[in-house]
């Protein structure tokens, strides 16, 4: 196994020092050799905020992007289902939402907790923890409780839009336990407070794995105190797709939209702020975790994944909120830390589907359900020349309703196809690979001569990933 670097090293012996000198004890694991595994996930993070300038998340994209590091990225990574309980779901199955039963916000009681990520790892012997958001609308107008699989249980209630940051109530091992409007109760310091504290406390003895969801930067976007007006004057830049000004080639959805007024898009802007302000508190709340496993003496054999659960789009293409099929809500900033392997960039495409698998394989664990998704780990722990993915694209889908209506559709390194349910269909050349690159999908070319053999290959993809 690969030793990480000097840097982390050293922080990890200073940390340690500390640790030994508060009284508790480093972990002996050489009975059971398998990695700890930390999975953070943030709520509706834009795609442009990791990496971006300057920083929203200082500490992580310094640690991500530093090539003596062992942060892996994948610029290609998408969520398969835009929405937060969809998204959840499917990481906790490595099922698609269609298959879960969760296709909206409201359905998360209709998972079936008793076969997950979670079960599964507990079930190999690994400690496990829950610490912040878990599905909309738990407890599901039940009684506290604590869903099968988890050792340890601190999940944020998400019943209303004005207790994402205050005054909100959490379940800690079954038990109800509200919060105030003060500093002290800021939901992403509290939580990240809970999360060092399992990794102080968790068991030496056996492996662990930790999923922290922090319910930032979600709508209404509330930094902390401490960072207001961190980013208040800095000009955001705003992708080729905002405003779009023509959307004839667009679904019939999109071209209801109005255009974004000035006055409107003057407050999107604030938003954009708030949510790289609010960020800030994320990345505290990162560093903090990372340096508590290195504490434990445990860097070297943790493997750490962060990911939001889906984008958000801030005015591309005149669209607001989530639930797109377009690149601001369908990609999400992807980084692995792999201690035994180098920095390096990986250009597959990858899914929040893929989750499940390889975490799962990661850990030895007996995967409960058929897999949508794939283990990543052949990319993962392989070196530069690595063979890519033998699935060529991911699927990306929305079933819930709402104000968007149902599409469907695939994702590859060089194209996004899509299918609406007014008929439409999109099909965006991203990399200019049979005619100009359209990053901001501004152009679709579903009719164009020159594009056919590609929307044949991309539809035929699209259903074969659906298992038609």
């Amino acid at each position: 196994m690969r030793r990480a670097g000097a840097l982390v090293l050293s922080m990890a012996a200073l940390a340690g020092s500390a640790a030994s000198a508060s009284g508790f004890r480093l972990p002996d694991r050489s009975a059971d050799p398998r990695p700890n595994v930390i999975l953070i996930v943030t709520d509706d993070q834009s795609l442009d905020t990791l990496p971006s300038n300057p920083p929203a998340m200082p500490w992580l994209q310094a640690h991500v992007f530093d090539p003596s590091d062992h942060w892996l990225w994948f610029p290609n990574a998408v969520i398969s289902t835009p929405l937060c309980c969809p998204s959840r779901s499917t990481i906790l199955t490595g099922r698609y939402s269609e298959n879960t039963g969760v296709l909206d916000n409201r359905l998360g009681h209709a998972l079936d907790e008793s076969n997950t990520l979670p079960v599964w790892l507990h079930d190999a012997g690994y400690t496990t923890a829950l610490v912040g958001k878990y599905l909309n609308e738990y407890p599901f107008h039940r009684l506290p409780y604590v869903p099968p699989g988890w050792d340890r249980w601190v999940a944020k209630m998400n019943l209303s839009a004005g207790t994402t940051y205050y005054g909100y109530r959490f379940i800690d091992q079954g038990v109800s336990y509200g919060t105030s409007q003060t500093p002290a109760d800021y939901a992403t310091d509290l939580l990240a407070d809970r999360a060092v504290g399992f990794l102080r406390t968790a068991p030496t003895s056996a492996p662990y794995f930790l999923e922290f969801t922090p319910s930032a930067p979600h709508s209404p976007i509330t930094p902390p105190p401490k960072y207001v007006g961190r980013f208040a004057g800095v000009d955001l830049p705003r992708p080729p797709s905002f405003n779009e000004a023509d959307v004839s080639d667009k679904p019939a959805w999109v071209q209801g939209l109005p255009p974004i007024t000035a006055q409107k898009a003057e407050l999107l802007a604030e938003h954009r702020q708030a949510e790289s302000e609010a960020l800030l508190a994320v990345d505290d709340a990162v560093r903090r975790i990372v340096e508590a496993a290195a504490a434990r003496g445990d860097l070297d054999r943790t493997v750490i994944f962060f990911l939001t659960d889906n984008g958000y789009s801030f005015g591309a293409h005149r669209w607001i909120g989530k639930a797109c099929p377009y690149e601001e809500c369908i990609r999400t900033p992807f980084a692995v830390r792999v201690p035994w392997v180098g920095s390096r960039t990986v250009d597959d495409v990858v899914s929040n589907v893929d989750l499940a698998s390889t975490i799962a394989g990661f850990a030895g664990a007996t995967v409960g359900l058929p897999q949508d998704g794939v283990d990543l780990r052949g990319i993962l722990e392989g070196g530069p020349g690595t063979p890519a993915l033998a699935r060529p694209g991911a699927l990306i889908e929305y079933l819930g309703g709402g104000p968007v209506p149902h599409w469907v559709g695939v994702r590859t390194r060089d194209f996004t196809y899509v299918e609406d349910a007014d008929g439409t269909v999109e099909l965006y050349d991203l990399t200019g690979r049979l005619g100009p690159a359209d990053p901001g999908e501004l152009d679709n070319r579903a009719e164009d001569p020159a594009y056919a053999r590609e929307r044949a290959r991309l539809a035929s993809l699209m259903l074969s990933l659906r298992g038609g």
